[in-house]
């Protein structure tokens, strides 16, 4: 039984889901200034599950509807993933600064393997291991240099995010389990819809402080619910089903390599050395993360070969 590494079209995939979500932390706290961290969250997601509800109503060929098990799985890896991860980034990132957001995003490649291995009990090659913690030093390179001074609640938000991330990682792990049969859209359409109802019950507790937003604020949040929740939501589902949840959080690591690379081409920032130089380690993590054992491995008796692979990767579960 041969291993088999993520397709290059799932690897593209992620790829461009962190292009997306590398502005997310930026446009939020821009937006911040307008909306609260909560009403973000519902304007987004509630944007973005009615544009997924378009889409599944007009699809004529289609997986069939999930079981009632399936969809409370759904539901529950899209308050997860959606509302609890995405309060705590907000208020997280309202607290501290993008800079660090960016660089404790470094460290959920690291909370989802601990997860995988204790859910899947699975044996991780030591290639996808030691390629998240250089892509985790890589982001560290990246962020320090130019991290920003926080106020005195910088550490509150810095352990909201931290949290954030063991949301992330359930998020993922259970995404796997709940995705089975079904296809990207889906996916993404279910965990958005709870994502949605989660926030606009939450923003409630905002409701003494509505703000209109300003055209620019409005633009961005259409940003945020098409670019970064439609398309980035997607393209991460799509790929995460075809690869190990670790592997597909390890690609995240990008995000402050094109956060970077965005503040260069669009703001004329400089880039200094040790910026460079972590990119490229990030990039030769990320590389190492997606090697695969080429060794054949016996299947159990009695199992056929292909069954035997589909139990022993953690990407059976199904579908970030």
């Amino acid at each position: 039984m041969r291993e088999r590494g993520p397709g290059a079209w799932a690897v593209c995939a992620v790829v461009a889901a962190a292009l997306f979500w590398s502005s997310s932390y930026a446009v939020t706290k821009r937006v911040l200034e307008d909306v609260g961290p909560l009403g973000i969250g519902a304007i987004r997601f509630t944007l973005a599950a009615l544009i997924l509800g378009v889409v599944v109503r007009m699809r004529r060929h289609g997986p069939a509807r999930p079981d009632a098990r399936q969809r409370r799985q759904l539901y529950l890896s899209g308050f997860l993933g959606i509302t609890v991860y995405f309060i705590l980034e907000n208020v997280g990132v309202d607290l501290s600064t993008a800079s660090d957001a960016s660089l404790i995003v470094a460290t959920y490649p690291l909370m989802t393997i601990l997860l995988e291995l204790a859910v899947f009990r699975t044996r991780l090659p030591a290639t996808r291991v030691a390629g998240v913690l250089l892509a985790t030093l890589g982001a560290f390179l990246v962020v320090r240099n130019g991290a920003q001074v926080g106020g005195s609640s910088r550490w509150l938000g810095d352990i909201l995010l931290l949290l954030g991330g063991v949301a992330w990682a359930g998020y993922n792990v259970l995404g796997k389990r709940a995705g089975t049969g079904q296809d990207a859209v889906g996916v993404t359409y279910y965990q958005t819809l709870a994502g949605a109802a989660g926030f606009l019950l939450a923003s409630l507790l905002e409701a003494g402080d509505r703000r209109m937003p300003d055209a620019t604020a409005s633009a961005l949040l259409v940003h945020l619910a098409v670019a970064c929740s439609v398309g980035g939501f997607l393209l991460y589902n799509y790929g995460l089903r075809r690869m190990a949840s670790s592997v597909a959080v390890n690609v995240l690591n990008l995000v402050p390599v094109f956060g970077v690379i965005g503040a260069v081409v669009i703001n004329g920032e400089s880039i200094r050395a040790a910026q460079a130089a972590g990119g490229v380690i990030i990039i030769a993590g990320v590389a190492l993360g997606m090697i695969e054992r080429g060794r054949e491995a016996a299947a159990p008796r009695g199992v056929p070969p292909r069954k035997a692979m589909e139990a022993d990767s953690p990407g059976a579960a199904g579908t970030p």
